[in-house]
């Protein structure tokens, strides 16, 4: 364990899949932690063996650290956080900094970070990319929207829990870029769902698609992940769900209205997630999203090996 050198005390909210290994991260290399618990309280004994202290609310969190990180699925329970009885506007202090690091609506990040520069709090906003294992290992990419000073502050801490640290632009920027993101990681794993259920609809089996895309220009990382699913059947390549990838799109069209763009691209991704969730499949990994539209084509993408 090494011993931070700083004066900054840190409260984290939502320690699921990600925020586990990041708070981890973030005691582990000597900041005081304050945590809090929601449904599953795993986390948080865990975390309290490693030296973190517990509060029983957001206000609290808010009254014991200098900068809180937030952690959750989106918009709505930010707001919540943020605004509701007992939330960090009860307890925050002129000087304090709010991080986001959900995936949430620019367009609510915004007048969350109007509100609280009313109270002499900054508000920055810090998507992630990558999954749980980065957390864990403090290895998780982040896209950063935060003033150049508050940047130069959070930096640190940001370290703790990140192997890249991108300072994208100021407040919201980070939330903007994030949608994009994953507009295009989204994007891809309709593109290939449809493909491979087209493909197997004119005999063309999963193994053999994968055998022409897989090693040539149209190969990358993403798309080795995602057919870990459809040739492995491994449930757990990448843990982000269909309603959460339905979230996002969603967000982005928001943010396409918002400055009166036409994203037929983005309302057609959109509309995969949308048909999977309704046919039962919210609770789904992105690359099962295969599965879904090939179900719906009257398919199956089971390999057949030999």
């Amino acid at each position: 364990m090494s011993t931070a050198t700083t004066s900054e005390r840190i409260g984290f909210i939502g320690v699921g899949l990600m925020g586990h290994g990041m708070a981890k991260n973030i005691v582990e290399k000597g900041y005081p932690l304050t945590v809090m618990a929601h449904r599953n309280r795993a986390p948080v004994e865990d975390l309290l063996r490693r030296g973190a202290s517990e509060a029983s609310s957001p206000a609290e969190i808010a009254a014991a650290s200098t900068v809180v990180f937030i952690c959750v699925t989106g918009s709505p329970e930010v707001e919540a956080i943020v605004r509701g009885p007992n939330g960090l506007k009860q307890g925050l202090k002129p000087g304090s900094v709010v991080v986001d690091c959900s995936t949430a609506d620019p367009v609510s990040s915004m007048a969350i970070a109007a509100e609280l520069a009313e109270m002499g709090v900054d508000f920055v906003d810090a998507p992630l990319s990558r999954t749980p294992k980065e957390a864990w290992e403090g290895a998780l990419d982040t896209m950063v929207g935060a003033s150049d000073e508050v940047f130069a502050r959070l930096k640190p801490v940001l370290d703790t829990w990140a192997g890249r640290v991108i300072h994208i632009g100021g407040p919201g920027d980070g939330h903007r870029m994030k949608l994009l993101n994953n507009f295009i990681a989204m994007g891809y794993a309709a593109l290939y769902s449809e493909a491979l259920t087209l493909a197997q609809k004119v005999g063309i089996t999963p193994e053999r698609f994968d055998s022409v895309i897989r090693g040539g220009r149209m190969d990358c990382g993403f798309y080795q992940t995602f057919m870990r699913w459809t040739l492995e059947q491994d449930r757990d390549a990448h843990k982000f769900t269909l309603r959460n990838a339905f979230k996002d799109m969603r967000y982005l069209e928001s943010m396409a209205d918002a400055v009166g763009l036409a994203n037929p691209m983005g309302n057609a991704v959109k509309n995969s997630y949308a048909l999977a969730v309704a046919a039962g499949g919210a609770d789904d990994y992105v690359p099962m999203l295969s599965t879904a539209v090939a179900r719906a084509n009257g398919v199956t993408l089971t390999p057949k090996k030999g």
